[in-house]
């Protein structure tokens, strides 16, 4: 099926006399008829639902459609963007790991990555991945290192990874590529298809679209050969005993990584998505691929017409022609990449405060990538526990305005930014 129809029809496929919608399956626990079958349950000896921090057909459903949307093999929905990310990341390195992580990724995991994981013994290089040669960045590879981690388009800079040559970097240290494609959406953008190995998502964002429940996915190829690299990956390449020895690896074979996230992690630290907000994620994802069309159409023509107001100083979004990732853009994002702009303004911070506090449409909120236009000033929000040098090395100018283009009209949003504008001009 196209990405359009896998939209709507992928994941739940139900039978005669069954629900034509998803299903909520508000439950936490199910029935067996003796003793045994559920034993098999706990031993992973056959599939089946038995408690809802584990398993349940809502979530199922929906990470179904997840995975056939990124081509992946299996995906496991979470609570949060940010729980998506530490589990991908913690299923493989544990403490006394290590992993290399692009320096101008989304605030939250640059703070997970850089304080509290290395609380844990995990320790993060992050480097420049537009500065670095290809050897610069084998350098920084250790022999404990277990992954290297990306954005399709970063949070909130606006950079484009480019996938295919970290895959390959990767790929000869016998290491899997992780890459958060939450502003892309396999809409744009499926990272698997160049040879990303894991792929994450806030589904908080554009999947869900309407900035009604918070959520998160991962997305496991299955390409990865774990086996291969056992020396670097005991955790699915030796016996598991909390699950009387079996070694994920050997017996799930492409449905390892998942399994283990699923049986192990989710078992021990829990952050499960409901089912009613898998409910709720199901119909955003029903509309993505015609949302995501109109992001895109928006975001170019208010990209273009700011380019034209002489009080803007910088723009970064790729769909323009003169912006230093167009040719990415290109080659990963023919069909468009996200709604998402950054830009600045020429003055001070307050002045770029003042100009967001004049907006009347267009508001103020934490939210990014759903389908009411919004806006953000990282420095003083988001990234806040950034100093001004650490901004900086994650990619983000302390003047940078996040403008998220929804899905109005966009003359109606151009109308309110130019009207901000004026207002500010006319202050000075």
């Amino acid at each position: 099926m196209k990405k359009a129809t896998e939209c709507v029809q992928a994941g739940w496929t139900p039978a005669k006399g069954e629900p034509r919608a998803l299903p909520i399956y508000q439950s936490t626990t199910f029935k067996y008829e003796n003793s045994d079958q559920m034993a098999r349950l706990f031993d992973l000896e056959e599939s089946g639902y038995f408690y809802s921090r584990l398993q349940n057909p809502t979530n199922d459903a929906v990470a179904a459609k997840i995975a056939a949307l990124e081509g992946g093999v299996a995906a496991m929905l979470t609570s949060s963007g940010m729980a998506a990310v530490f589990f991908a990341a913690f299923n493989i390195c544990e403490a006394g790991g290590h992993f290399l992580s692009a320096c101008n990724i989304y605030g939250g995991a640059y703070n997970l990555f850089g304080v509290t994981m290395k609380k844990m013994g995990v320790d993060c290089t992050f480097f420049d991945p537009d500065k670095l040669t290809d050897d610069e960045v084998k350098a920084l590879i250790q022999p404990n290192t277990k992954f290297i981690f990306g954005e399709t388009i970063s949070n909130p800079g606006g950079a484009v990874f480019d996938i295919e040559r970290y895959a390959k970097i990767a790929h000869e240290a016998g290491v899997p590529l992780i890459i958060d494609n939450t502003f892309a959406t396999p809409v744009n953008c499926r990272p698997i298809e160049w040879g990303a190995d894991i792929v994450v998502h806030s589904t908080t964002k554009y999947m869900d679209g309407h900035a009604s429940c918070v959520g998160g996915v991962i997305v496991d190829s299955g390409n990865f050969d774990w086996l291969a690299h056992a020396d670097k990956f005991p955790g699915l390449c030796l016996p598991d005993e909390s699950y009387h020895g079996l070694t994920y690896a050997k017996d799930f074979g492409k449905f390892a990584y998942i399994t283990k996230a699923t049986a192990q992690l989710m078992r021990d630290l829990g952050s499960c998505q409901s089912p009613q907000d898998a409910y709720v994620l199901n119909i955003g994802l029903e509309s993505l691929h015609v949302r995501m069309r109109q992001h895109c159409e928006n975001a170019q023509k208010v990209a273009e017409w700011l380019q034209t107001r002489p009080e803007v100083g910088w723009i970064h979004f790729a769909g323009l022609p003169t912006d230093k990732y167009y040719p990415l853009y290109q080659k990963y994002l023919p069909k468009g990449g996200c709604g998402v702009i950054a830009f600045g303004l020429k003055g001070t911070r307050e002045e770029a405060v003042k100009f967001m506090d004049s907006l009347k449409m267009i508001n103020i909120v934490t939210h990014v990538a759903d389908v009411k236009t919004c806006v953000l000033h990282p420095a003083s929000h988001t990234h806040r526990q950034l100093s001004d040098e650490q901004l900086r090395e994650a990619g983000i100018a302390p003047d940078l305005v996040r403008l998220s283009i929804g899905i109005e009209d966009a003359s109606d949003i151009i109308a309110d930014l130019a009207q901000a504008l004026d207002a500010l001009q006319q202050s000075k």
